[in-house]
């Protein structure tokens, strides 16, 4: 899976587990490192997976597990590299194996710690591994290319090239770092748009525990009514779209505004209407009125 931060791909891959009722693991790639170094062998990822599903194999060798930051551990350049990379291409060597749908040694939570413990064989060829990564490189190159020069030719702005996001597939992530057998052992490449100003705001109020519905639920414990104006909402969506933090960003920039004028609450007459707007989203303060 490729796609630009916070456009939702942890969570695909979450709720596909939580639909298909398999424990679920999300692995950093950033943590791996080639075994006999410092840092984490890409065996604890199954080790995890076994915990989760509580020392139950049959279950766990049907769970999924998805490596994040996958785009972190590319190689240096196209061609392999001469010194020893641990924690970039030996990483990927050394998932080649599990991702092939082989049996597995792991030693149970704790094991390393353990020299004794007893390892346990996992068979992974139904597990699903779900890689995911940013790959912001595939998309810099592309906005900095220079427009065609000649008649004829269609000029645009680097803005109109990025909401038209390239197509990527096996030669480009090829030409990122990835090497040629892991990519090899991941058939199904797909890409995730960013999420645009409409997305945000969707996000913001419409599923369960969205973050709207979360504070309007902190200020009526006040006895106090929170409303937020359209405006508001897509000032929020476009702050975020600014920085680039997509939906994870979304709580950092309402707590920015929002923990102020909580800290006046108790303050208000029982039965205040606080009106949320796009002023207020700026940190010009909100309106507070009687409810009608």
């Amino acid at each position: 899976m490729v796609g630009p931060s916070g456009s939702g791909k942890t969570l695909l891959a979450k709720t596909l587990a939580k639909q298909l009722d398999v424990p679920f693991v999300i692995a950093d790639a950033t943590t791996l490192t080639e075994a006999g170094y410092v840092g984490e062998d890409v065996e604890n990822i199954l080790s995890k997976l076994l915990e989760e599903a509580d020392g139950d194999i049959s279950l766990a060798e049907r769970g999924v597990v998805f490596l994040d930051e996958i785009d972190k551990i590319a190689r240096k350049g196209e061609n392999p590299s001469i010194t020893r990379d641990v924690s970039g291409e030996g990483v990927q060597h050394a998932l080649l194996k599990m991702l092939e749908g082989k049996e597995v040694s792991v030693r149970p939570a704790g094991g390393r710690a353990n020299p004794l413990a007893k390892s346990i064989t996992m068979n992974t060829e139904n597990i699903l591994f779900i890689c995911s990564g940013a790959f912001e490189q595939l998309y810099t190159q592309e906005e900095n290319k220079p427009n065609p020069i000649g008649f004829g030719s269609a000029v645009s702005s680097k803005e109109e090239r990025k909401a038209v996001r390239p197509e990527v597939n096996q030669e480009s992530l090829l030409k990122a770092g990835m090497t040629p057998e892991l990519l090899g052992r991941l058939p199904v490449i797909v890409t995730l748009n960013p999420l645009t100003e409409n997305d945000l705001v969707r996000i913001l109020t419409q599923p369960e525990d969205a973050i709207v519905k979360e504070y309007k639920e902190l200020f009526s414990l006040d006895s106090v009514e929170l409303r937020f104006e359209n405006t508001a909402l897509h000032e929020i969506a476009k702050i975020a779209m600014e920085r680039q933090v997509g939906a994870r960003g979304l709580r950092c920039i309402m707590e920015k505004f929002m923990n102020n004028i909580m800290y006046d609450l108790p303050s208000y007459d029982v039965g205040t209407v606080c009106i949320i707007t796009k002023e207020t989203v700026r940190g010009n303060g909100a309106i507070f009125t009687s409810a009608a």
